[in-house]
């Protein structure tokens, strides 16, 4: 008889089966149901097998190896995902996709490109998996003059951007990279309205066509050689490609067999800047598609990163109240601080039966706290305290002061002069004859 799993289940629930996955006795029904079913109770299952691969939420893993094994298990439920390159949480990002032509007036320039293709193979699916966390909205424009804010290193027949040169390699004086034009995608989860739209972090993926006079252009490494990359990433922002078109080609539309390569690399780059981990090196995985355990691992940082930025936000609202003085703390603010502490409760105590129900509670956390901390009531006196208001106002009142000042000096001098020769006058014997001298 099988007993029935529980409906809640206490922290993290792996399963480890004894029987090969790969031997003659489980080829059959068990060993199709293991891979078909990767969720059937929502838990994690690792399998006996001598080759290791995932599917789901299962592992496939010779099992003897016990040390492998905990390693394995281990790099897959709490990965090391690089926080500098990761972009902060939040539930809606905007996708920008650019092709930048350097100089289109120089010839050879792309007016045109198949993005809508391109994006539904290599983008689309990873924001189908992705929508628990974050709501996408996808837009692309084409640009014919985007000259660089340096000038490329001439190398032989080839020019090279030196490793410095990236951090300066957007141009954004002349870049005008945030003025979409064309909306192709759009994942919607909840109801947002245009004017958040616009308020949402942007993430860029750029293409850089050079201009013909300055092609082949090459990365260089820190030695100065040809880096046989043509993207990078800055941590972030975005990603970009530098794509040298063939000087035989007359096309002016770019074809999706080049496009291939480069929103391979998007993909790539959109997947570090999410936080979302990548398998240990000796893992295989079934699919193409993200597995669960990386959606996992994804869910539990973000929950924590959210918890933490959450707590941190509410300490530095009792701080700010604490410190300044008539600080305003309105009706509004008290809900959403209270809110936030009520989504923090409620995540704790769902951590133990559903790790999306606690990230949906630390997004919640940490909005309402964002929120509270940036309310307007609250700015208005943070940018602008008393100190600033004295420093402001006190030589706008200065000049008419200091003359009111002066003439009650000068009021107060005669009214002493006055008081004492009143006073020398009583003290003087009737009948005598006195000279006061006053000063």
């Amino acid at each position: 008889m099988t007993q029935e799993a529980p409906e809640r289940w206490e922290g993290l629930s792996i399963q480890i089966h004894e029987r090969d996955t790969n031997d003659a006795g489980s080829r059959g029904s068990r060993s199709s149901q293991f891979w078909a079913n990767p969720d059937v109770d929502g838990s994690y299952t690792v399998r006996n097998s001598s080759e290791i691969r995932v599917h789901g939420r299962h592992l496939a893993f010779p099992i003897d190896h016990v040390q492998s094994l905990a390693t394995a298990l281990s790099a897959l439920i709490t990965p090391s995902i690089p926080n500098h390159r990761v972009a902060q949480y939040s539930p809606r990002y905007r996708l920008s996709f650019t092709l930048l032509n350097e100089d289109a007036s120089a010839g050879n320039a792309f007016h045109d490109w198949d993005i809508a293709t391109a994006i539904s193979q290599h983008i689309k699916p990873v924001l189908t998996r992705l929508k628990a966390l974050h709501n996408f909205t996808i837009e692309s424009q084409v640009q014919l003059h985007a000259p660089l804010a340096f000038t490329p290193r001439p190398i032989d027949n080839i020019f090279g951007v030196a490793a410095e040169d990236l951090t300066v390699f957007v141009n954004s004086a002349e870049w005008t990279l945030c003025q979409c034009i064309f909306l192709l995608y759009q994942l919607v989860l909840t109801k947002a309205s245009a004017s958040s739209a616009s308020n949402d972090p942007v993430l860029h993926f750029v293409i850089f066509v050079p201009s013909a006079d300055r092609r082949p252009l090459h990365i260089l490494d820190q030695t100065g050689a040809i880096s046989p990359s043509t993207s990078f990433l800055l941590p972030q922002w975005g990603g970009i490609v530098i794509l040298n078109p063939d000087e035989s080609s007359p096309e002016t539309r770019l074809a999706l067999p080049a496009l291939d390569t480069v929103f391979s690399a998007f993909s790539e780059h959109l997947l570090s800047l999410l936080g979302v981990p990548n398998l240990p090196p000796n893992v295989a995985q079934a699919s193409s598609s993200l597995t669960d355990w990386q959606i996992d691992a994804l869910l539990r940082y973000r929950t924590l990163s959210n918890s933490k930025g959450s707590q941190d936000t509410l300490r530095s609202i009792v701080s700010l109240v604490d410190q300044i003085e008539n600080m305003p703390v309105g009706q509004d603010v008290r809900g959403d601080v209270q809110g936030a502490l009520n989504a923090l409760e409620e995540m704790f105590a769902s951590s133990k039966a559903s790790l999306v129900d606690t990230f949906h509670q630390s997004t919640r956390a940490f909005t309402l706290s964002s929120r509270a901390f940036f309310n307007p009531g609250m700015l208005a006196l943070l940018y602008f305290p008393a100190e600033h208001k004295y420093a402001v106002y006190t030589p706008m009142f200065a000049s008419a002061v200091i003359p009111l000042v002066v003439a009650a000096l000068k009021e107060l001098a005669s009214w002493r002069r006055q008081r004492r020769t009143n006073t020398l006058k009583k003290n003087i014997p009737e009948g005598t004859v006195a000279v006061v001298q006053t000063t």
